[in-house]
């Protein structure tokens, strides 16, 4: 369990916004994935996305990572913003474009 815990901080590490999603952001697999990587398209943010259903490992690892239950999951600038309606919300109240604008993604 500790590589895996070590991978996934690794990516968050190095990636600006990391978006751990059931399915890929151009076919997600699942509404709640398909709504976090909509919002983030929609601000023009590219980010990488991390398909938790090609990786049981990681599909664990994450929920473990992080102490939170459920996928989607995103990360900006190595720390954890949350799931599919914690964005939506920080989304509709303008909160997460001016996190990313604080953060200098957009």
């Amino acid at each position: 369990m500790t590589n895996i815990l070590e991978k996934i901080q690794q990516t968050i590490s190095s990636n600006d916004v990391v978006l751990y999603m059931k399915g890929s952001k151009d076919f997600p697999q699942c509404g709640f994935s398909a709504a976090v990587s909509h919002v983030l398209k929609t601000l023009g943010v590219n980010f990488l996305d991390v398909d938790v259903l090609s990786d049981a490992e990681i599909r664990q690892g994450i929920k473990d990572f992080s102490d939170w239950p459920t996928i989607p999951q995103l990360y900006v600038k190595g720390e954890f913003v949350g799931g599919c309606d914690i964005v939506k919300e920080m989304f509709e109240s303008g909160e997460l474009g001016e996190l990313l604008k604080e953060k200098k993604i957009i």
